[in-house]
């Protein structure tokens, strides 16, 4: 027992120094002596056995404030290399990441149908050709993270996509895990994007944020307490099924009125079903700017909407800030005002002073990246557990 006791601690030691060292490097042992309050000895024998795991390095020595000059210690950010996969519903986006998420190798795959039966081979040949292509280093793959616009419940089975044909009995992180030989992580795209924007966005220095996916659907990541709230069976965040009009549009989803029906690129595309020479958000962007007035007309109430379904999640989390991730917002900035005047038109001076309304840092890479990232944790996490 006390054998035992001794090996945890020596565990929970390693990970406080590692993380430190991800955090801070370079750094040296009797700086991470200060910050973590172990001994001398404690950190010298931990950053040792983490130098033979090929983790960290030593770069030499840094300045001195009297005495003798110190070893700096650097993370080994080659010492392995991840995949994160993005699925949408007319795309593939793949990145391949080092181990603090500076991205290596990015690949895009337009999809002509929204169906992953049809679209499986090319899925499987990028995570191949990323693979092929990764640095000598002493890990290699260590991890692939894949996202999903729908439902992935606890076991990382994806149960239920509206925007894209999906065989539910297929069991994808098997059939990865079985092909490539590493661990690999499913989550919902929406909760990727969310992680992905608290790690190496612009939710870095918040602790409680909401992330919000707009796209053919609407998602929702919610981040609480720097932790990614996933609800009892791994579905919170569904709230681009949130009723804004009880007698609303019939959703796939079953219910009425919900708010992506709405408020997503879809339902925008939509209001132009019969503009022929509309059928990209991209159109949309460049008519926008020579100032069409339909076109600025449909962005206003695009926003509008945005704004209607934003209130209530505000007034649900009270978050320190709701980031927004759309091609169509970042492009144009009189819709993010749209978004603002929603907002302000429907709560009270307290709650619009409570938040910042920002836009994602990280775009269309920010899901991949979070994928990516959940895989990079784990992999860390088994050198200290």
């Amino acid at each position: 027992m006390i054998i035992a006791d001794q090996m945890l601690v020596k565990k929970m030691n390693q990970k406080v120094l590692l993380n430190e060292i991800v955090s801070n490097s370079p750094v040296s042992r009797a700086r991470l002596s200060e910050i973590t309050g172990l001994n001398k000895s404690t950190v010298s024998s931990q950053v040792n056995t983490l130098i033979e795991k090929n983790l960290i390095f030593e770069i030499g020595q840094g300045q001195s404030s009297g005495g003798r000059k110190p070893v700096m210690l650097v993370f080994n950010k080659n010492a392995g290399y991840s995949i994160g996969i993005d699925i949408g519903v007319d795309s593939i986006n793949g990145i391949l990441t080092d181990l603090k998420g500076n991205i290596v190798l990015n690949q895009y795959h337009h999809l002509e149908k929204p169906s992953l039966d049809k679209n499986k081979d090319v899925l499987f040949s990028m995570i191949k050709d990323l693979t092929n292509q990764i640095p000598d280093s002493p890990y290699g793959l260590i991890g692939i993270g894949l996202c999903v616009p729908g439902l992935v419940n606890t076991e990382q089975k994806v149960i239920f996509t509206p925007n894209i044909v999906w065989n539910y009995e297929l069991d994808l992180k098997s059939l990865i895990e079985q092909e490539f030989q590493v661990p690999v992580f499913i989550e919902n795209e929406a909760n990727a994007g969310a992680y992905g924007e608290k790690v190496f966005g612009a939710a870095k220095n918040y602790e409680n944020i909401i992330y919000v996916s707009v796209g053919t659907g609407i998602g929702i990541g919610i981040v609480i307490n720097n932790d990614l709230y996933r609800g009892v069976n791994g579905f919170a965040g569904e709230m681009g099924h949130l009723t804004i009009d009880f007698n609303g549009l019939k959703c796939s989803c079953g219910n009425r009125g919900c708010w992506e029906l709405y408020a997503s690129e879809k339902a925008l595309l939509h209001t132009f079903q019969n503009n022929d020479t509309i059928t990209s958000y991209q159109e949309l962007i460049n008519l926008a700017n020579q100032n069409d007035p339909d076109i600025l007309m449909a962005l206003q109430n695009f926003g509008f909407y945005l704004g209607i379904g934003l209130t209530s999640i505000l007034n649900t989390f009270n978050p320190q800030a709701v980031i927004i991730r759309n091609d169509i917002v970042e492009a144009l900035p009189m819709v993010l005002n749209s978004i603002r005047n929603s907002i302000l038109s429907r709560s009270n001076d307290k709650l619009n002073n409570s938040h910042e309304l920002l836009l994602s840092s990280l775009g269309k890479n920010a899901p991949a990246l979070g994928t990516s990232s959940i895989a990079i944790e784990h992999f860390l996490e088994k050198f200290t557990s």
